[in-house]
């Protein structure tokens, strides 16, 4: 995804997370990541897409509304689509922040998420005393239905 590009949640994963950016795509990719980075990786990268998708329509927009521009090339549906675009790609980068936000906010210590929890495996066995009549052969079987 969007590796390369940077993101402006950039710092605050690397806070958490102890590592640069390129460093935690690395860890992700092993096969001990935890869920936390993988899911917080992967908002990184729509978050750095849809902020690049953000500058390109502003960039655009500027460069529609130049001083040096003939004035004679700008057009309003042109203007009115940027803006429905722009308006699409803030909402998007919006729900991408606050996700990833709220992903950091809760995600267990970075200590805890190392290595999954591993419990040891306990058999229980039980005898039965001597006493202790077998059940008759014919124990549990269906009943035969009558006409």
């Amino acid at each position: 995804m969007s590796r390369d590009k940077a993101s402006t949640m950039d710092d605050d994963l690397q806070k958490v997370f102890g590592k640069p950016v390129p460093e935690l795509y690395e860890a992700a990719a092993g096969q001990d990541a935890s869920p936390a980075l993988t899911r917080a990786l992967e908002l990184r990268s729509f978050l750095a897409l849809t902020e690049e998708q953000v500058a390109r329509v502003r960039d655009r927009v500027h460069a529609d509304m130049d001083p040096d521009r003939d004035m004679g090339e700008l057009s309003a549906d042109k203007l009115r689509f940027d803006a429905q675009w722009l308006e699409a790609a803030l909402e998007a980068r919006d729900g991408y922040r606050a996700a990833l936000g709220e992903l950091l906010r809760t995600m267990p210590p970075p200590a805890q998420q190392e290595r999954p929890v591993r419990t040891a495996q306990f058999r229980a066995i039980a005898t039965l005393p001597p006493s202790a009549a077998p059940a008759p052969q014919r124990a549990g079987a269906a009943r035969a239905r009558r006409p």
